[in-house]
């Protein structure tokens, strides 16, 4: 996924994939979360705002599925799927 570079508020970076619904952004700390189900409107809004932090917060932080994953693991793909297979 193609993660663009971002600096607002914790935000350092945020990607998307149509196709899974995956957003996936990166905080100052390191941490890669990517949240599941959420909808093209939502991706261009936040990629699109003044205000990024703001909007992670109010329409996506505690509104759609997170995990935590590596910084390097794929959209969509489960890291432990490589040693436990996938569901």
């Amino acid at each position: 996924m193609d993660m663009k570079k971002i600096n607002s508020g914790k935000l350092r970076a945020i990607g998307y994939d149509a196709r899974e619904r995956i957003l996936q952004v990166r905080l100052d700390n390191g941490d890669m979360l990517q949240y599941s189900g959420v909808g093209e409107d939502i991706w261009r809004r936040l990629s699109s705002s003044g205000a990024a932090w703001s909007y992670y917060r109010d329409n996506v932080e505690e509104e759609f599925t997170v995990k935590k994953v590596p910084a390097s693991a794929p959209a969509g793909k489960n890291p432990l799927d490589d040693l436990f297979g996938p569901k």
